[in-house]
């Protein structure tokens, strides 16, 4: 099965409100909630356990739009929406909020040590 041909910036809008949809749900949520706290705020361990959740997610939603239920699909999905980013300002907010949910948010030190 191939991408689903024309896909418009309306429909990839539409399936990441979807995926945020059921990332929030309370049959995820909590889930998720669990994971996160087990991975603490170590980035590898949020990589290991809960970004594999997350793109489970996202491959159940994107399977009903026409996409194949693979990692195929899921790359096909993912370069989509970053080509998309770029020309539509709310494609870039909503994939950034499913994002941050897997990614550990980042604190940049403004001390930091550069002595050797």
């Amino acid at each position: 099965m191939a991408t689903p041909q024309n896909v418009t910036v309306d429909q990839v809008r539409l399936i990441l409100s979807e995926v945020i949809e059921a990332l929030e749900s309370p049959d995820y949520a909590s889930k998720l909630d669990e994971a996160k706290e087990a991975a603490g705020n170590e980035m590898l361990k949020m990589m290991q356990i809960v970004f594999p959740m997350v793109v489970q997610i996202e491959m159940e939603t994107i399977k009903r739009h026409g996409f194949p239920n693979s990692r195929e699909g899921i790359v096909q999905f993912t370069q989509l929406v970053r080509e998309m980013e770029a020309l539509d300002s709310e494609v870039s907010r909503l994939h950034t909020q499913i994002r941050n949910h897997y990614l550990p948010p980042v604190s940049i030190s403004s001390t930091v040590d550069t002595s050797l």
